[in-house]
């Protein structure tokens, strides 16, 4: 009995041991082992059956739509406003010809400073606290391990598991809305909405999905001779994403499979097939790329063409840009060379800003704020449309434009009525914007995670935190980058922006599942570079 007591607390400390030595590595070896990658396969895309005579007219009327949804971008990624990663030296000439060829639009926002949220509003074009969809969904090992003492160990009891987090099948997509006229659509890419059945992409009106449901996935195997990684040892969140993503996708609702190139790269040839696949018929193609997220992995000889870049970090970064920007560039070209350029609706955008735990200080520069911050670095992101047989080359439109448009805008320019069974918060943008007066839309906008609310509207911003009581106030008319706090000096509009927040706060409801993080963010530095002494943070819950 002696040995056996002994033999057990051995066991419990060589456990113990390991444990606090590879904690970050168990749930990958769980998911692997549950859940096994198969080699790469080849894809078959529907082919589109040919137009009959009678309705090949109709049918050519009918716009398609290509929503290309970055991940994690910054506002300085892109040259189109003079900036660039790099100091500009990372041309994105491919992302800036859809600005150039359509209209910009200068002050486009997500629908939340997480990408999860972001994606909700833009598919169902709803706050997507009116669906209770309020906070990104993650795992509890992934909270847990990563949130430190920001965790909230007692929601844990109630905190549903993983699979289950994501939109409610009761709302309506764009897929689905767009049905009504027989629109084949197309997911590839980061799903992030739920992959429990009734969830994914196939349930929620895609005839033909190609991606990952998670939040993140490996761009290529780690030790593959044609990647470059970049890790950062300072950031939690990087720490646990290496050895527990997947470096795989599935098709339709098939087992997972291995992809045979870059992820970025494989989405963007894929995406070009099913465009062939598709040039009989009306589609929506939701192509929601993972770049540049972390993990940080570029491309070989896109690192090697960058030697200018002395950090590592950047340049590894820099070099996912370059891959994304030729990858959307390949998906342009194949519309043109199958004669469906000038009848597509190309819309551009991010589903937030670049993120402070990368560590590159610039990324949203001229703005202040990260990826979970509502300041404009979180949420002011670029926002693009090109539509060659509606919109003049070079078109620009100046009022606040958000991604709860896209839906209203898309079905607008399909033909279709807006659902009349519920509320749908965003507006026809195009109508607005292509109209030689350009009206503004009278409109506030607004955003939640947790306590911490912001509400925008005639150019006034106004961001509180309910735990704590601090409010910022910017007149983003006259101080776009947020640097004057009025909250003291102007109490009358404070008060007005307060009494507009509520009033929408009010119609929204709780979120589905509890938070499990209730931390501080810093809002202008980067998580590697925090001074010591006083800075600035927000509460941010997820």
């Amino acid at each position: 009995m002696k040995k056996v007591i002994i033999g057990l607390f051995s066991l419990s400390v060589v456990g113990g041991y390991l444990f606090s030595q590879y904690w970050y590595y168990l749930p990958g070896i769980v998911s692997e082992f549950i859940s096994p990658i198969g080699e790469n396969q080849p894809v078959s895309w529907e082919q589109a059956p040919g137009k009959s005579p009678s309705e090949g007219d109709d049918v050519d009327k009918l716009p398609n739509i290509v929503l290309i949804v970055v991940d994690d971008l910054g506002f300085n990624d892109i040259t189109y406003y003079g900036g660039g990663i790099g100091d500009g030296s990372v041309p994105t000439p491919q992302i800036d010809s859809i600005a150039k060829q359509g209209i910009q639009f200068t002050n486009g926002y997500s629908g939340n400073a997480t990408c999860a949220p972001s994606r909700a509003a833009l598919l169902t074009g709803r706050y997507p606290t009116r669906a209770g969809f309020e906070f990104t969904p993650a795992s509890a090992p992934f909270m847990k391990l990563t949130a430190g003492d920001a965790f909230i160990e007692e929601n844990l009891e109630n905190y549903p598991s993983y699979n289950s987090l994501g939109l409610p099948g009761s709302e309506l997509t764009l897929a689905e809305a767009l049905k009504e006229k027989n629109y084949h659509s197309i997911a590839l890419g980061k799903w992030h909405l739920g992959s429990d059945e009734g969830m994914t992409p196939n349930d929620q009106g895609f005839d033909e999905f190609l991606g990952f449901h998670a939040g993140a996935a490996l761009f290529m195997e780690q030790d593959d001779p044609n990647v470059v990684n970049s890790k950062q040892d300072f950031d939690p969140i990087d720490k646990f994403l290496w050895p527990n993503l997947s470096y795989a996708v599935r098709f339709n609702k098939s087992d997972r499979f291995k992809p045979d190139s870059h992820l970025t790269d494989y989405i963007s040839r894929e995406a070009t097939r099913a465009i062939a696949a598709n040039r009989d018929r009306p589609f929506f193609m939701y192509l929601a790329y993972n770049a540049p997220h972390t993990p940080l992995q570029s491309e070989k000889h896109d690192y090697d063409a960058l030697n200018h870049i002395e950090d590592h970090t950047e340049r590894t970064y820099a070099g996912m840009i370059r891959g994304l920007d030729r990858g959307i560039g390949q998906v342009l070209a194949s519309l043109e060379e199958n004669g469906l350029s000038d009848n597509t609706v190309v819309i551009f955008t991010s589903d937030n800003g670049g993120a402070g735990y990368v560590g590159l200080p610039d990324l949203n520069k001229p703005y202040r704020g990260w990826k979970m911050t509502f300041f404009e670095g979180g949420i002011h992101t670029p926002y693009f449309i090109k539509w060659p047989k509606k919109i003049a080359a070079g078109s620009q439109y100046d009022s606040p434009v958000a991604h709860i448009d896209i839906f209203s805008t898309v079905l607008a320019a399909a033909g279709i009525a807006l659902p009349d069974d519920r509320i749908i918060d965003g507006k026809d943008i195009l109508k607005v914007a292509l109209d030689p007066q350009q009206p503004s839309l009278d409109r506030p906008l607004f955003w939640r995670s947790g306590g911490y609310k912001s509400v925008l509207q005639d150019g006034w911003k106004l961001q509180l935190l309910e735990q704590s009581g601090k409010t910022w106030l910017f007149n983003l008319n006259e101080d776009p980058t947020e640097q004057r706090d009025l909250s003291v000096l102007n109490p009358e509009k404070l008060n007005q922006l307060r009494k507009v927040l509520y009033s929408i706060d009010d119609q929204m409801i709780e979120s589905l599942w509890p938070p499990l993080v209730e931390g501080a963010n810093v809002i202008d530095y980067t998580i590697d570079k925090i001074p010591d002494g006083e800075y600035e943070t927000v509460i941010w819950e997820n």
